[in-house]
């Protein structure tokens, strides 16, 4: 039964530094990338697929330079967005702990609905007739929407599954099975020195 195996990666971290709406990475976050693609470097991938950011672009030029013959296109299924409530949805309200944060979603961002982030997850989940492997670096958010989707877990609970900048997370679809969370935010390729900041407090 043939399988495709996504692997879902968070753009590296982004140059705070730089000017403008749209940052590129900084030197770390081009060494978290370089760090995932020697990683990567054995994987059998079909295509890879970054959204239109300059930070997510930038990662999969880094990833690429170790995938050697591998296609890289832009693909707007993996844009940033940021699920919201679909208006007059009781079934997506979200827990009133998440409640200002998701209020506070600029418009440009807000997807209401998830309407554009289970379409990404439908894009890229399809199962053919031979085996897969799809790598697809994006944001945060829509990550977490993956997984979500993945655990056929509640609308809201996309929040609070957070990746580090370079984490790795791979679902896995089959044609005679639910799909499979195989790993979620993976960093064993990244040093403790070059992980950046925790998406969620860490305790140590």
């Amino acid at each position: 039964m043939a399988r495709t195996l996504l692997y879902l990666v968070r753009h590296g971290e982004q140059d705070s530094d730089e000017t403008g709406s749209d940052p590129g990475l900084s030197e770390l976050g081009r060494r978290q990338a370089r760090r995932l693609g020697q990683r990567l470097r054995a994987v059998p991938f079909h295509a890879v697929h970054h959204g239109p950011a300059a930070r997510a672009a930038q990662t999969a030029e880094e990833i690429a330079a170790f995938l050697p013959g591998v296609p890289v296109h832009e693909c707007r299924f993996a844009a940033d967005v940021t699920p919201v409530p679909a208006p007059g949805r009781a079934d997506q309200a979200v827990p009133q702990r998440y409640a200002d944060f998701v209020d506070a979603v600029p418009e440009q961002e807000r997807d209401p609905g998830a309407v554009r982030a289970q379409a990404a997850v439908n894009h890229w989940g399809r199962v053919g007739d031979v085996d897969r492997h799809e790598l697809v670096v994006t944001h945060n958010f829509v990550i977490g929407w993956a997984v979500r989707h993945a655990l056929d877990a509640p609308y809201w609970r996309w929040l609070g599954l957070n990746q580090f900048n370079c984490g790795l997370t791979i679902v896995q679809w089959r044609s005679d099975a639910p799909p499979t969370l195989v790993s979620f935010n993976d960093i064993g390729h990244l040093p403790p020195g070059e992980r950046g900041q925790p998406p969620v407090e860490l305790l140590t």
